[in-house]
């Protein structure tokens, strides 16, 4: 059994939805592991993972609005409220989502569907620079 760990930045623009998947893939690849486990973690509150459709943009469209309504700025009853009208609502929206995703690897690469992209979910309107860790099980 062999392990590998990397980790990587993923630049965003503000809140949306940011594919890395060509990224897990590369890492997957270099690592010479055929079979196991990859498992992905953002170290960040305010942002999220998420496996989603990756064939029409529409669908992070109707993502990021629903979770604008669900959670919305400006919900007077928040404390928390001293880095921004943003950050309370980031938070809670990750505790909603997830911040770790396995995904299994089979013939080198992850197993994915045909329509399924690895997406760095974030929840802050400014960018961020967010790290990501891969890690890789297997042989």
């Amino acid at each position: 059994m062999r392990q590998v760990i990397d980790s990587l930045i993923i630049e965003t623009r503000g809140q949306g939805l940011f594919d890395f998947t060509a990224r897990l893939r590369h890492f997957v690849r270099d690592s010479g592991i055929e079979t196991g486990l990859a498992t992905v973690f953002v170290r960040h509150t305010s942002c999220s993972l998420l496996i989603q459709e990756n064939a029409d943009p529409d669908v992070q469209t109707d993502l990021s609005g629903f979770f604008r309504r669900l959670v919305p700025e400006g919900m007077d009853w928040l404390v928390h409220t001293t880095e921004g009208p943003d950050d309370m609502p980031a938070h809670i929206k990750a505790a909603l989502t997830q911040t770790s995703i396995g995904i299994p690897v089979s013939g080198g690469h992850p197993v994915l569907g045909t329509w399924q992209g690895l997406y760095l979910f974030e929840h802050r309107r400014r960018p961020h620079q967010r790290e990501v860790v891969l890690h890789l099980i297997g042989e």
